[in-house]
């Protein structure tokens, strides 16, 4: 009688997404130019605006360069996990790093607009805490959320995010994370227990 591996939680969504038509591996510097076009198309310039998670009206100039997408591939506490079609474009990234005093962290979710609304973002979050979880034994997951994205904060607390109370300054002058259109921008800072 052969042993047979168990099946992961991890495993769980990787199945869950194929199912659904998409294929999630973690991103390679093959996939550098596919990112940055994905976390561009979900954030910024006009053709953001055709889904919601667009940050356009709040920041311009750019959210992710292959620079700076070179650098977070090359970290090695952290994992960028990436979602393709059946017409293999890049449709939805997620980002995380391994955990401090338990708590990983999550970052640049980005769904295209052509993904959006297909459930991907959400089973790639579900992935990412089962990833941290299993793979880092994060106890919790947090992460920052522009505090004028009230829909997005609304999404994460329907999905068991709640606000620490805690809040951080936005990078004003640091034109690699975008040119700020208002004055008041800063990031609320958001944590979930995992189970």
């Amino acid at each position: 009688m052969s042993a047979h591996p168990s099946v992961t939680v991890v495993d769980a969504h990787r199945r869950k997404l194929r199912e659904a038509g998409f294929e999630v591996a973690e991103l390679t510097a093959a996939d550098i130019a596919d990112y940055v076009e994905l976390v561009s198309s979900a954030y910024r310039g006009e053709g953001s605006k055709q889904g919601w998670t667009t940050e356009a009206d709040l920041l311009g100039g750019q959210r992710l360069d292959a620079p700076m997408a070179e650098e977070m591939l090359a970290e090695a506490d952290s994992q960028i996990l990436l979602a393709r079609d059946e017409q293999g474009r890049a449709v939805a990234s997620i980002y995380v790093r391994e955990p401090e005093d338990g708590a990983a962290y999550l970052g640049v979710l980005a769904v295209s607009p052509v993904g959006q609304g297909r459930g991907v973002g959400s089973s790639l979050i579900s992935l990412a805490e089962a990833w941290v979880a299993e793979r880092w034994g994060a106890t919790s997951m947090r992460m920052s959320v522009i505090n004028k994205r009230d829909e997005l904060i609304a999404y994460y607390e329907r999905r068991g995010y709640e606000r620490t109370g805690d809040v951080e300054p936005f990078p004003y002058g640091d034109e690699r994370f975008g040119v700020p259109k208002v004055d008041d921008l800063e990031f609320v800072l958001l944590r979930k227990q995992l189970s």
